[in-house]
């Protein structure tokens, strides 16, 4: 018995260190990637657009009797190799269509072929099985439109899962 009482303290000791993951905050963006932004352009922006990507951060399985969660990690790439992008809002919604999240607190330019990304981590179910992201986006001129992913990683018991989901266009304004 006296064996058992360090054995089973150093067993639950890391749980409670373990503190709970939330979504990525707003600020954290522009600290995170500033080293993928730039300064916002001074001309006017002429096109934009908006992109749709769904997500699932729970995934319904053995005909709905169990339940898998998955981070998402949504990536907005710039595909132009010589303008900025402009992003101008990244919002989370679940299932229900209401919106769970917006994580930008203003536009941020993204420079050309970069990345930024939003991580909504596993335990952060409140998108459901139909969560989407509606990224919408900006630029000075015609622009090589931008490549807006959802990256979804999980698993149960010793098998693991991992998808992408595609982002579709809504709407293009201005000249392509």
């Amino acid at each position: 018995m006296r064996f058992l009482a360090p054995l089973l303290a150093g067993l639950l000791c890391p749980l409670v260190l373990v503190t709970p993951a939330l979504a990525q905050s707003k600020v954290e963006i522009e600290q995170t990637f500033a080293g993928s932004l730039t300064a916002m352009p001074k001309e006017e922006l002429a096109i934009s657009g908006g992109f749709y990507v769904p997500a699932y951060s729970s995934v319904a399985m053995s005909q709905g009797k169990l339940r898998v969660d998955f981070s998402v990690t949504l990536s907005v790439h710039n595909a132009s190799e010589t303008q900025a992008l402009v992003v101008r809002r990244i919002a989370y919604f679940d299932t229900a269509g209401k919106q769970v999240e917006s994580y930008l607190k203003a536009p941020v330019a993204v420079k050309p072929l970069a990345t930024i990304s939003i991580v909504i981590p596993t335990d952060d179910v409140r998108g459901g099985t139909g969560a989407n992201f509606i990224v919408d986006w900006a630029a000075t001129g015609e622009i090589a439109e931008p490549v807006v992913e959802a990256l979804m990683v999980g698993g149960v018991a010793n098998a693991h899962y991992a998808f992408i989901s595609q982002g579709r266009p809504t709407r293009t304004v201005g000249k392509k």
